[in-house]
C-alpha cells in the first residue's frame, strides 16, 4: 500500500520571505506587535499567524511541525529540543499524581529511567510488561491508568508492537495509546494504525546526520495546542524548545527521508540475512525467524522495508567490545550510541543505551551481554561491508574461518 504521508510531506510548498525555495528562518526570540490588543489576544491563545515568543512557537518550528504532521498523518505536531523533552512533555501533560502508565518493558533506557526512577517522585507510577502479550497489558490496566506507552519497534530488542490491537485495547478503556516511532518512520504508519499520539526522537533517522538532538509529538490539534498553552502546557512550561536554526536544518533533511529509509532497510536486511546464514544469532524484524515478523508485515509500508536496526549476539561483552573496536579501526562505522547516521553505528546496549535498566531486568527481557546493536548505514556497496565485517568476526573467532587451508 502506498504511503500517503510522504505525498503530503512532498506537497508542502513554502516560499521564503524573498521568494526562496526554502522558508526563511526567523532569527528572533521575541516578536513585535502592531497593537497592544493583539498582544493580549495572543497570550489568550486566539490569534492566527501572530508570534509571541520563540518558546511558544516560531515560524521555523511551525514549518517543521507541519511536515511531521504530514509524515505521520496527524492533525498537528509540536517540536521539542530532544526526544526526551517530547516524551516528558506528553507524560506530564496527561498524567497527574496518583496516575499510572502501562509501558512496554523494552523501551529506550532514558524513557525507562524517566518512568521508573523520576516520575514516582510525583506519584506517577509505571508497570512494565511484554508489549507483545496483550493479555498481560490488559490485566495491568486499572482505574488509574492514563496511557499505554510503547515503541513501534523496541529499543534494543526490536520487538514489534501490534499497534492496531493495542489501539483497540486503549479505546476499550478510554485511554490514549502513545507510540514512540523513532525506529520506524515511514515503515510503520503508527497513527493510521490507531496510535493517538506519536513521538519521535528527530535526532535519529528523521534528521539523519547526527548533528543535533530534537524531538516531536504528533497528535490531534487540541492535544498539540494544550502542550503549548501558556497557563498549563507542559511543552511551554517545561521549556524544552527547539532552536529555529535547528528546526530549519531538520526540515531540509526530511526531504530525503524516503530515500534514506529505503537504503537503511535494504542494507540491514542484507547484513542480517548473511550473518544469520553464517550461523550467528541475529535479530531483525525482516527475518522469518523474528517473532514479530508477521506483525511487522501486516502493518508496514513495504516500500520502506523493516528498518535500519539489527542486533547480533557475539557471546560475551569482551568479544562484543573487541569486535566493535576492530570494526571502527577498519572504518566500517563508529562505536557510538544513537542511530540513523549515514555511517553504521554500533554499541553494546547493556552497557550503554539500556544501562539504566537493572541487570536482572535486562536478563529477564533477553538483553544479553554479547548483544551488539547495529544502526546500519547508507553504504553503497553493502557486499563489501559484509565481507569486511565477516573478516573481523573471523579474526576474533566469532565466526569460523572460510579457508580450511592446511598450514605446513
Amino acid at each position: 500500500m502506498h504511503h500517503k504521508g510522504i505525498d503530503k510531506l512532498h506537497d508542502l510548498h513554502y516560499f521564503g520571505e524573498f521568494g526562496g525555495v526554502n522558508p526563511s528562518i526567523s532569527d528572533s526570540s521575541t516578536y513585535t506587535f502592531l497593537s497592544a490588543k493583539t498582544m493580549f489576544d495572543t497570550f489568550e491563545g486566539n490569534t492566527e499567524g501572530c508570534y509571541l515568543y520563540s518558546r511558544h512557537s516560531s515560524p521555523s518550528n511551525l514549518y517543521l511541525g507541519e511536515a511531521l504532521a504530514a509524515l505521520e498523518g496527524t492533525e498537528a505536531a509540536n517540536v521539542f529540543a530532544s526526544g526526551m523533552g517530547a516524551i516528558a512533555g506528553v507524560v506530564m501533560q496527561i498524567c497527574n499524581s496518583g496516575d499510572q502508565i502501562v509501558s512496554s518493558r523494552t523501551i529506550y533506557g532514558g524513557t525507562y529511567a524517566l518512568f521508573k526512577n523520576f516520575l514516582p517522585k510525583f506519584d506517577i507510577n509505571s508497570v512494565f510488561k511484554d508489549i507483545t502479550n496483550l493479555k498481560a497489558i490488559e490485566n495491568s490496566i486499572t482505574a488509574n491508568t492514563k496511557m499505554i506507552y510503547c515503541e513501534a519497534v523496541s529499543n534494543p530488542l526490536l520487538e514489534v508492537a501490534d499497534i492496531a490491537a493495542l489501539s483497540k485495547l486503549a479505546k476499550k478503556y478510554g485511554i490514549p495509546l502513545v507510540v514512540d516511532n523513532t525506529f520506524s518512520p515511514l515503515s510503520i504508519p503508527a497513527a493510521e494504525l490507531g496510535a493517538d499520539i506519536v513521538i519521535h526522537s528527530l535526532t535519529k533517522f528523521i534528521n539523519g546526520s547526527s548533528d543535533c538532538v530534537a524531538g516531536a509529538v504528533c497528535g490531534s490539534s487540541a492535544f498539540c495546542l494544550s502542550l503549548k498553552d501558556v497557563n498549563d502546557g507542559a511543552g511551554m512550561l517545561l521549556g524544552s524548545t527547539l532552536d529555529s536554526l535547528r528546526a530549519a536544518s531538520i526540515l531540509k533533511n526530511m526531504r530525503t527521508l524516503h530515500i534514506r529509509i529505503k537504503k537503511h532497510s535494504e542494507n540491514a536486511l542484507f547484513l542480517a540475512s548473511k550473518f544469520e546464514a553464517d550461523g550467528l544469532k541475529v535479530v531483525y524484524p525482516g527475518l522469518a525467524s523474528h517473532p514479530g515478523n508477521k506483525t511487522m508485515k501486516r502493518q508496514m509500508h513495504e516500500a520502506y522495508g523493516f528498518g535500519g536496526l539489527m542486533t547480533v549476539d557475539v557471546g560475551s561483552l569482551e568479544k562484543a567490545n573487541a569486535l566493535m573496536e576492530m570494526m571502527q579501526k577498519a572504518n566500517l562505522g563508529y562505536l557510538a550510541v544513537s542511530l540513523g547516521f549515514y555511517k553504521t553505528l554500533f554499541s553494546a546496549p547493556g552497557t550503554s543505551t539500556s544501562s539504566e535498566i537493572p541487570l536482572e531486568e535486562q536478563k529477564a527481557m533477553g538483553l544479553s551481554d554479547g548483544l551488539i546493536r547495529f544502526s546500519v548505514g547508507l553504504d553503497q556497496n553493502i557486499e563489501h561491508t559484509y565481507q569486511k565485517m565477516k573478516g573481523c568476526m573471523q579474526r576474533l573467532g566469532i565466526l569460523a574461518s572460510d579457508s580450511v587451508l592446511s598450514t605446513s
